[in-house]
């Protein structure tokens, strides 16, 4: 008899079974989904694009110099061969070019936001602003989800995109709720995030909400690429697989054996909840790297995606492995579709629309001139002079959040 316990003590219920000794050994091919593989294409260009709006826009001038910017190009996620100044110059419409003279008199490319642009990211301050609630508790969740109710910030970071977090969520979204979140100093010299309040109610899971019980069991819903043919006895396995017990991922499961089929439909388990709580079900490989620790699981836990093909598709577009809750799609098409996705959708057609105006020549004469440009210089020489506004920016370091979350603590200690 094994008795599973929530990670805040109390028992939720007790399940009788034997654990199978051994994972069935099961290989199921890899087939390709060029429509899921559509869901993926422009997600590179859309991250990087309203990253760079939301930069821009929080600065107190009304621009940036392009080597503040280049300094993000890491944290853009952009490929190494395109720089961060060939992408703003594709899509003018929103991304306005302009320059001004540093020290020497050297003409220095700066950009600011058109005036579209900026009417669009104060939409999409408003559904923030609108949703923080349901972003609020996404993270929670996330958090609850793991040992010891805490991911350092470099984690999240990289995981901030897909779960609608806003670039600066330490300042604009955590910092606001003391009673929820503190940041700690972990002893490898980062900042950790720390969940300070339980909720039962947050502990129910997407597919325990969602999914009637089948025998007194949960079984993921199933559905695999056209052409995919699946043998006989996989089929027989997999059939037997989702007859398993289901175990929540907000339950402690220390007790699974990790070499066992009932163990790798907890790992299922966690995952179908992880993309659930992204907006839009899907996230890259390399974002759930880092997670094995916190969430408890064994070495070589992303196997699973490859095991299971008929609940995770993964894609190989664009050089990088993204993993897709194939459930969740009706073929390129989000069956659920969170507020922030529509506002992601328009700036995607904002990009899309300035990108084709650019190739048809409508911007060529579009750059300012030089008696412009002196009056522009002259605007920002009151701005721009001093190390506090340069210091702001900070360096492209791969850790975002952990950056803006010391610099809170600092001030926080003042």
């Amino acid at each position: 008899m094994l008795r599973i316990l929530v990670k805040e003590g109390s028992t939720i219920s007790i399940l009788n079974f034997h654990q199978k000794r051994t994972l069935v050994n099961v290989k199921l091919k890899w087939v390709k989904d060029s429509v899921l593989d559509s869901v993926v294409a422009g997600g590179t260009e859309l991250k990087a694009g309203t990253t760079l709006v939301s930069i821009i826009a929080s600065q107190s001038t009304s621009g940036i110099p392009i080597y503040h910017l280049q300094r993000k190009h890491r944290q853009l996620g952009l490929p190494h061969d395109l720089k961060v100044s060939t992408f703003l110059r594709r899509y003018p419409n929103i991304f306005q070019e302009f320059f001004c003279s540093d020290s020497a008199g050297t003409p220095v490319p700066w950009f600011k936001l058109t005036p579209e642009t900026l009417e669009f990211h104060h939409e999409q301050v408003d559904v923030f602003r609108q949703c923080s609630t349901d972003i609020v508790s996404r993270l929670r969740k996330v958090l609850m989800m793991t040992n010891k109710r805490m991911l350092p910030l470099q984690t999240i970071d990289q995981l901030k995109w897909d779960l609608g977090l806003p670039h600066d969520c330490a300042s604009s979204l955590i910092i606001k709720y003391p009673k929820l979140f503190s940041l700690m100093d972990l002893p490898d010299g980062r900042v950790g995030l720390r969940l300070l309040a339980w909720d039962h109610k947050l502990t129910v899971s997407h597919l325990e909400a969602n999914s009637a019980k089948e025998n007194g069991t949960l079984m993921f819903p199933i559905g695999f690429t056209r052409g995919f043919g699946l043998k006989r006895k996989c089929m027989k396995w997999l059939e037997e697989w989702q007859k398993l017990p289901y175990t929540s991922p907000y339950v402690d499961a220390s007790h699974l054996d990790p070499r066992t089929d009932v163990s790798e439909k907890r790992i299922v388990g966690v995952f179908h909840e992880l993309l659930n709580l992204t907006l839009q079900k899907k996230t890259e490989r390399n974002n759930v790297s880092n997670l094995r620790k916190p969430l408890e699981l064994p070495q070589k836990f992303t196997k699973v995606f490859e095991r299971h093909p008929g609940i995770f598709y993964i894609s190989m577009k664009g050089d990088r492995q993204t993993i897709i809750l194939r459930e969740a799609y009706e073929r390129t098409q989000l069956i659920e579709k969170h507020p922030l996705v529509h506002i992601r959708e328009k700036f995607a057609n904002m990009m899309k629309q300035g990108f084709l105006d650019r190739s048809r020549g409508l911007y060529k004469d579009n750059n300012q001139g030089p008696q412009e440009e002196e009056s522009l210089t002259s605007s920002f020489v009151g701005e721009t002079c001093g190390t506090r506004y340069y210091s702001d920016i900070g360096s492209d370091s791969g850790m975002g959040l952990e950056h803006e979350a010391k610099k809170i603590k600092v001030l926080q200690e003042c």
